[in-house]
């Protein structure tokens, strides 16, 4: 008998499904829907960095992509035993009492504080800071000491604390508030209420300061002093949480009947994109898994003795069984990666695009690639262009969302791929920084596993990646490192495979290229290291005098 997975991967422009063999992990179909109201930038504003996402567009692709991959097999309707999902996070949305978003209500249809708040949206910097002030000093429990001592405002509470402060009609109507991940797993179980829905660990570890010790989620007393808005969410939210391999439940009629499934079908646990890309992509103690697109988000774990009695300081998280049931799940990351790429792109089209050039767009698309190539021909230098990475400010280590970017030394004779070098190299010194800081505070790493957009296209990053980092870095074979990992947790849901570890062994589709660090160039990239690190904290210093 044939038995089938479906892995549904929710990124920040699209939702992808992937039908998957259970036997092998053969990839059998993809279907991609991107959100159209996302595409018009409906709901955002990128100067204020609020960035919106409208629940229909995640509903509208959750139908439109699973009919997609199940009409590209034939007969595969009929064999499939289990679903999954991950999503960006923390993305978080206000609900009513029966756990529906309220822009679902006509009335809030076009109010973005109504909507899901994505992982990027950087509006609540203020409240973050609130937070990380009070859980130092109001005397009693540290909440963030769980989450890298510092929380970021892209995450859980912030993002409430500003949707219920900055806007009367939607505090007034909100009753509780739930993770993408969580919310999506709910409506395929038919089980959106807040008092009953499955709360994912993943979620609940790494951003909303949910930790066993303390009972779950900060006490009420403590929530209260953040915001008087705060008053009675707590009770209306959760104290327990599922890690991703315990089965959500079955699929609902409603929709067994739209998807063109069976209600046997199983659904399995929630969590994040990146973590569930580190399942598909075979992590495991020792490596350190970067998710590499427009940012990166990098995860490892760790032995619970290896980190027994340890915080790791200035991440996003360490969780027992937020990644695998039975080892402490660590998140890190960077708010730009390909971003700062397309940044340096974007500028050098600014003409092309002011004076309606013929080709513009044809033109933009073959800009990086040249400039890869053209770059790559260029020894590191100390003499060369540099600059500091945090043109998005800085995610991981120690937080810190006012940071800018920076390109430096700068000569007339400067060129645009020597430009580009500098900003490939300050990027891969961010993720240097990052494994220095899991290192010397006790997690060991020996290898780097790649995946996402950019570690398929780009050699040049990724031998970058091996050469500053001094590891070899791998490649994972599949594009749909998030999806697949989802397919192996809905393996999991549908008792096909007893727990995940063996699911990954019997689905992963391995690597395709291990890049190995070049020992010639370990002592000038030690020295450009160096001098990022000296410019970098100068320029924090510079910038913190003015936040």
């Amino acid at each position: 008998m044939e038995n089938y997975v479906i892995g549904l991967d929710y990124g920040s422009d699209s939702v992808r499904a992937l039908l998957v063999d259970a036997a092998d992990g053969r990839e059998l179909a993809d279907c991609v829907f991107y959100y159209p109201r996302w595409k018009k930038q409906l709901y955002c504003d990128s100067g204020e960095c609020r960035f919106r996402q409208h629940p229909l567009d995640y509903l509208e692709g959750l139908e439109y992509t699973v009919k997609g991959v199940l009409a590209a097999v034939p007969g595969a309707a009929d064999k499939v035993r289990g679903i999954a999902i991950d999503t960006t996070g923390s993305t978080p949305c206000v609900t009513d009492e029966k756990g529906m978003p309220l822009a679902l209500h006509e009335e809030f249809s076009e109010d973005p504080d109504a909507m899901f708040v994505l992982w990027k949206d950087h509006t609540a910097v203020a409240e973050a800071d609130r937070i990380n002030h009070l859980a130092r000093t109001w005397g009693g429990e540290d909440y963030t000491r769980y989450e890298g001592g510092i929380y970021s405002p892209e995450w859980f509470w912030a993002k409430l604390i500003h949707v219920l402060e900055n806007n009367k009609k939607v505090a007034a109507a909100a009753y509780s508030f739930v993770e993408h991940c969580d919310w999506i797993t709910g409506v395929l179980c038919g089980n959106i209420r807040p008092e009953t829905i499955r709360r994912s660990r993943c979620a609940a570890g790494h951003k909303a300061m949910w930790h066993a010790s303390w009972g779950g989620l900060p006490p009420e007393e403590f929530l209260v002093k953040l915001s008087p808005r705060l008053a009675g969410f707590r009770s209306r939210l959760y104290n327990e949480t599922v890690t991703a391999d315990v089965c959500s439940g079955k699929l609902c009629p409603e929709w067994a009947a739209k998807l063109g499934l069976s209600g046997d079908v199983a659904v399995g646990g929630s969590g994040f994109d990146a973590h569930f890309g580190a399942v598909g992509g075979g992590v495991g103690p020792g490596s350190l898994c970067k998710v590499m697109g427009t940012s990166t988000c990098d995860i490892a774990v760790a032995p619970h003795e290896e980190v027994e009695g340890k915080l790791i300081r200035g991440i996003c998280g360490q969780v027992d069984g937020s990644v695998i049931p039975g080892f402490a799940g660590l998140e890190a990351g960077q708010s730009a990666f390909g971003d700062v790429y397309a940044f340096f792109r974007n500028l050098l089209c600014w003409p092309l695009d002011e004076f309606s050039v013929e080709g513009s767009e044809e033109l933009e698309g073959k800009i990086i690639p040249r400039l890869e190539r053209e770059a790559v021909k260029i020894a590191p230098s100390l003499d060369n262009p540099a600059a500091v990475d945090w043109f998005n400010g800085r995610r991981t280590p120690d937080v810190n969302p006012k940071v800018r970017g920076a390109i430096y030394n700068l000569k007339l004779g400067a060129t645009a791929p020597m430009i580009y070098r500098a900003l490939a190299e300050s990027t891969v010194f961010g993720a240097r920084a990052i494994v220095e800081r899991m290192e010397s505070e006790g997690v060991k790493l020996h290898s780097v596993i790649a995946l996402g957009g950019i570690a398929k296209k780009s050699e040049l990053i990724m031998q970058m990646c091996a050469d500053i980092l001094n590891m070899p870095v791998k490649v994972v074979r599949s594009s749909q490192a998030c999806a697949l990992g989802s397919a192996m947790f809905a393996a999991v849901a549908a008792k096909l495979y007893p727990d995940v570890m063996s699911a990954m062994a019997g689905m992963s589709g391995g690597y395709e290229k291990i890049y190995n660090p070049d020992p010639s160039k370990k002592e000038i990239y030690d020295k450009l290291y160096q001098r990022y690190c000296e410019y970098s904290a100068a320029l924090e210093k510079e910038v913190m005098k003015n936040a």
